[in-house]
């Protein structure tokens, strides 16, 4: 599969993921232990069939610590939700591009491009359009600012984390094991945080299928096959668009009305995007 098709594919899979919480209606961190957790029980079939489970020491430890940066970013980010509002929240969150940019040049000394900053700056003008600035403008550094601060550099640390892995190791090999991390990892938060996982109706329990089958298993795994070969922070800035995509799919499944300021801010997100993969064809036409 051409590698941007399977971004695509990935991008337009979690969209669905605030649907599926927002329709299950329950504790957003025992969503995500199912999401993952459901998702590695559909993959551990495969991985027994095909003997996926071979892998070096060393990639095992990192794709279990990947996991783990995963779960955190999601059990981080929804803590921030409980403080914070929510389109303050997201919006701090998607600011991976910019450590991935930041962390590429600092530790790898390797510089993303003026296209790439270009990009990002214009995604994340759209994004303030597409949340509201008067959201912005009475900021308080209090605890889920702080929070959401610390998802956003866990999200960038999983993409990273995760390119650096994936041209040596079988997509779903890392997949099994580094879900099988995040799963052991929110189950301990959940206990933590006394949260109860059992006994919901039906429909809860069809949401979790959903978001473990297309927002985790399907998504994520096609967006780690574009790691392979896309550059992490074109990833990273592509995942913006799930913003824009979670709003159109809640306008048409939810009935929640689009506002003027939410289509223009998705415009502007997309054509952030699209300019931070202008280098490439750019060089091809020299």
């Amino acid at each position: 599969m051409n590698p941007k098709v399977s971004l695509v594919i990935g991008i337009l899979c979690i969209s669905f993921s605030p649907i599926f919480v927002k329709l299950a209606g329950v504790s957003p961190i025992g969503c995500a232990f199912y999401r993952v957790f459901f998702a590695w029980l559909c993959l551990l079939p495969y991985c027994i069939i095909k003997s996926k489970f071979r892998v070096k020491k060393k990639q095992l430890v990192i794709a279990i610590i990947a996991g783990i940066i995963f779960a955190a970013d999601v059990a981080v980010w929804n803590l921030s939700l409980l403080k914070i509002s929510a389109t303050v929240s997201t919006l701090i969150a998607n600011l991976a591009p910019v450590w991935v940019g930041l962390f590429s040049f600092l530790l790898f000394k390797k510089s993303s491009g003026k296209l790439f900053w270009i990009g990002t700056v214009v995604a994340i003008a759209g994004m303030v359009v597409l949340v509201g600035y008067q959201h912005i403008l009475h900021l308080e550094l209090n605890a889920g600012i702080l929070l959401a601060v610390l998802a956003s550099l866990f999200y960038a640390t999983y993409i990273m984390t995760s390119k650096n892995i994936m041209g040596g190791i079988d997509v779903f090999t890392f997949m099994f094991y580094s879900m099988m991390g995040a799963s052991v990892f929110l189950l301990v938060v959940n206990n933590f945080m006394g949260t109860s996982i059992l006994h919901f109706p039906v429909k809860v329990w069809l949401c979790f299928l959903g978001m473990g089958v297309i927002c985790q298993l399907v998504g994520w795994l096609t967006i780690n096959y574009s790691l392979r070969y896309l550059e992490s922070t074109k990833v990273s800035i592509a995942l913006l668009s799930q913003t824009v995509f979670a709003a159109i799919l809640a306008a048409i499944l939810l009935n929640e009305k689009l506002e003027l300021n939410e289509i223009i801010g998705s415009v502007i997100v997309l054509a952030g995007i699209a300019v931070t993969f202008l280098k490439r064809r750019q060089a091809s036409m020299v």
